[in-house]
Order: structure tokens, then sequence, then C-alpha cells
């Protein structure tokens, strides 16, 4: 190992604090597992407010840098490109970012609202509540959750192409906190500690779908073993991925999860209920943008209950504590774009195909358990790791469709690994570009072992659990980023316009031309 990574304090004391709990979690996982609830409870009840509150923020003031002067500000110089195609860069965004989650969660969500829908007064499995499970499942996947993303590729992205800086999270808050190095380490572990959680919790939800779908296609019933197996061959293939460099691994299987979600999105949406896809795509995002500011703060104070922290809440957590590392790659792979390029990509086309997604497959559930009887929901509802393949039984090829999805978790689940080996291996390496290979294997060690202790302790609970207590403290600091880029651009000189350029040539010509009249007294 490079010998720079044992002086680094932030690597030191991320890795002893991962490697703790999975150590803890290895040897009492029952223990580890009712603190892991406590905190969850505790965490929701008191501080849901605050997420959904910080989440709501930091949308308005994303939309407003972008139509601002300032979104044509460039994350680079003025005379860089976009490093990759729009292809690729799209790719790369819905594979780092949430292709995993969705996959899982597009059946699994508007199926779950359906059975028992998120308000009081609306019968389940009912119109209305397909329409309300629709309307949710949108807004969960949609704008919020890539604002939290945006914003952290935004800082970093700035300060690493337009300033030449490194890429951590201390160094975007160095305009708010200062440059004090016990403050900027502190700022630096958290970060690394919320991406570990928050991979873990992705990685642990591709094996519970994967070990679901294997039950459904070949019968193999769920187990612990199966899914600590599962982890261990997506732990080789990310690793030896992460070895080719971004340029290669995860550039192609970033371009193959993309080309394969396509595939199957288009036989679901041809074979399936195409119309009515098409008109619960419509009604959805009718709902969603009619009811996003109602949707986005709401809380349950007088009557009680747990829907919004067990959905909205967890969601939001699992997001913010995703940020450091997806944020990260983000900016890596958005160099060249101008900031109102970057912003407007990020938050509107990834959410736009999950929105397209969901209708598709969670619509195709709808329509089989409204029209043909299915009883899709009765199932997710016993078992959500087989909603996916639930669906695939009332389509045609249903056992081609599973493997293949299964083959698309798993490429999800290896890109999004690879790509955080990167980032935390970066990030604990002074945020170089090029971090040591072993930092790389230490870390995806890590991640793999924090998944798999989540899973033997508790399953989905935990994996749960770990995202929403890991995103508290690392919420404070992405508002704190707001601040910090709202002062370096307000120091940043604007770019010229074209149009102010030509006139500014106009101008000037105008102003050398030899005036006529003078021409004639002479």
């Amino acid at each position: 190992m490079d010998r720079n990574s044992w002086k680094n304090t932030v690597f030191i004391v991320s890795a002893i604090i991962i490697s703790l709990l999975v150590i803890l979690g290895a040897v009492v996982p029952k223990g580890f597992g009712r603190v892991a609830g406590s905190l969850f409870e505790f965490t929701t009840v008191n501080f849901g407010w605050f997420y959904l509150l910080a989440v709501f923020v930091l949308i308005i003031f994303l939309v407003g840098l972008a139509i601002s002067k300032y979104g044509a500000i460039r994350l680079g110089g003025e005379k860089e490109r976009p490093e990759f195609s729009f292809f690729t860069w799209i790719g790369m965004l819905f594979s780092a970012g949430f292709g995993a989650g969705l996959v899982f969660w597009g059946v699994a969500e508007p199926m779950s609202h359906f059975f028992l829908p998120p308000t009081e007064g609306v019968d389940g499995q009912t119109v209305d509540a397909a329409r309300l499970a629709m309307g949710y499942s949108f807004f969960h996947w949609g704008v919020s959750q890539w604002s939290v993303f945006a914003i952290v590729g935004l800082v970093i992205g700035f300060l690493q192409f337009r300033k030449e800086r490194d890429g951590l999270v201390s160094t975007a808050l160095e305009p708010i906190t200062g440059e004090k190095t016990g403050v900027k380490n502190t700022i630096d572990s958290l970060a690394v500690i919320a991406t570990v959680m928050g991979i873990a919790t992705s990685i642990g939800l591709g094996v519970l779908q994967m070990n679901g779908g294997l039950g459904v296609v070949f019968g193999i019933g769920n187990s612990v073993w199966i899914q600590m197996i599962l982890i261990a061959i997506i732990f080789v293939a990310y690793m030896l991925s992460s070895s080719t460099g971004l340029e290669k691994g995860i550039k192609y299987l970033s371009n193959l999860n993309l080309g394969l979600a396509i595939v199957l999105l288009l036989f679901v949406f041809i074979m399936g209920p195409t119309v009515f896809i098409l008109e619960s795509f419509t009604l959805g995002l009718g709902d969603y943008l009619t009811n996003f500011i109602q949707y986005s703060l709401r809380l349950q104070p007088y009557r009680g209950g747990t829907w919004v922290r067990d959905w909205t809440i967890f969601y939001w957590a699992w997001a913010i504590a995703w940020s450091p590392y997806v944020g990260a790659f983000v900016a890596r792979v958005s160099r060249g774009r101008t900031i109102r390029e970057y912003i407007m990509g990020v938050m509107v086309i990834p959410p736009l195909i999950a929105c397209v997604w969901i209708a598709t497959f969670g619509g195709t559930g709808l329509w089989n358990d409204l029209n043909n009887g299915t009883s899709i929901a009765e199932a997710v509802n016993a078992d959500l790791t087989t909603a996916l393949f639930q669906t695939y039984e009332y389509l045609p090829f249903d056992t081609i469709l599973s493997v293949l999805s299964i083959l698309l978790i798993f490429t999800f689940l290896v890109t999004s690994a690879d790509s955080a080996t990167y980032i935390l291996a970066s990030m604990t390496m002074f945020g170089s570009l090029n971090p040591p290979q072993m930092v790389k294997v230490v870390w995806g060690v890590l991640m793999s072992a924090i998944a798999a202790v989540l899973l033997y302790a508790g399953g989905l609970e935990a994996l749960q659990t770990a995202s929403l207590i890991a995103a508290l403290p690392f919420t404070l600091i992405l508002l704190l980023l707001m601040f910090a880029i709202a002062k370096l651009l307000a120091k940043e000189p604007l770019p010229i316009r074209k149009a102010d350029l030509r006139r500014f040539r106009r101008l000037e010509e105008a102003a050398n031309k030899p005036d006529k009249k003078m021409k004639k007294k002479k």
C-alpha cells in the first residue's frame, strides 16, 4: 500500500470505524441489529423534518442557480468541452446514481402503495390506490433525490476542474469552515463513512433481489449464505473492473447497463399494456407536479404513523448517504459542461428515465392486478424481493426476462461498487484522481464486509438503518455546501455571452470608423 496512506488521518479513522462496525456485526449480530433499530427510530422521529426541509431547500437553490447568470459558467476552462458523449454521460449517471435501487423498487414500491395506500380514506387495491401509488413512486424517484447528488457534484466539479483544487468535500466547504486540519479531517471522514453505508445499502438491496430472482427462476430459497456467496462474486467482479480504470471498466459496464436496461424497458413496454403505461405515466407525472410541495413537506404530527418515515425519509437519507460518492463521481464525468447544462441534465434526465421505468414495470403490475385478477401486490407485500419477477410471470419469455434482470442487477451493483471504490480511494488519498490500487482494495473489502454484516444482522431493516444514521450529520454539510458554492460563484467572473461579444464588436467597429461629416469639413 502507498506509504502516504498510513499518514492520512481520514483513511485511518474512517477505515477503523467501518472495520469495528464489521467486527461488531459479525460477533454480536442480534445486539447489533437491536441497537440499529433503536437508532433508526430515534433518528426518524426526531429529525425527519430536517431531512424533508433540507432536500426541499436544495431543489429551490439549484433551480434558481440554473436559470441565473451563473448558469453559463463552465465546470472547467472556458474552451473546455465535455469529456464523454451525452449517451455515455447519462449511462454513467444512471448506473452510479440509482440503477440497482430502481430495478429493486420499480415494481416493489408502486405495488406496496397499491396494497397499503399511503393516505387515509383510500382503500387498498383500488383504482384510487393505483393512482396514488404511481404519483408517490414518481415523487420518490424524481428531482428530490437527484438534487442531493447535484449539489455535491456541482461544488466538487467547480473546484476540481475550474479552480484546479482537489475534489474533497472539506475543500468545497473551506469558504464556510476555513482550513483547519481537524475540521477538514472530520468532514472528510463523515463523507467516507456515509458513502460506505450508502453503497452497502445498495449492494444489500441488490443481493436480496438477486436471491429473490434466483428463487423464482431456479427454486433457490432465500438464504443468508446464498446472499454471502453473491456478495463475494460481486466483490471479485468489481475489483477486477476497478483495476481497468474509469475510461475502460466503468465506461463499458455503464454502457452495457444502459443498453440492457433499455432492451428490458422496451420489451415490457411493447408486450405489456402499452396504452395503460402511457396514460399512467402522463397522469402520474401530472399528479407528481401538482402535489410536489405537499409531498415534499408531508409529515404526520397530528395523527401519527410511520409511513413517511419508512418511505420518504428513508429515501432522502439513502440519497444523502450516497451523495459524497455519487456527487464526486457525477462531477468526475461532467467535466466541461456548463452549470446550467449540468443541473438540468442531472436533475431532469435521470428522474425522467426513472419515471418511465416505474410507469412501465410498476404500471404493468398494476394493470394485471386491476384487470386480470392477479395477486402481484399481495405477493410483493409478502416478499418485496420478488416484485419484479412476479410481474414477469404474466409476460412472454418470463424466464429469459428474469435471467436478464438478474444480470442487469449484477452489472449495476458492479458498476456502483466499482465507482465507489474509486471515489472512496480518492477521498482518502487527498483527492487524487489516480489513487493506488491497494487503497481501492481496502475499501472494496470493507464495503462488501459491511453489506454482508448488515444482511446477516437484520436484512432490509438493518440496511435502511445504516443509510439513515450515516446521513444525519451529512445533511448539515449539504446545506453548508449550498452557501459555499454561492460564495465561490459570487467571486467568479462571468463568461462573455456571444450576443454581448457581437454587440461589443459592432460598437468597437463603429467607434473606429471615421466620421463622414468630419471628412467633408476637411
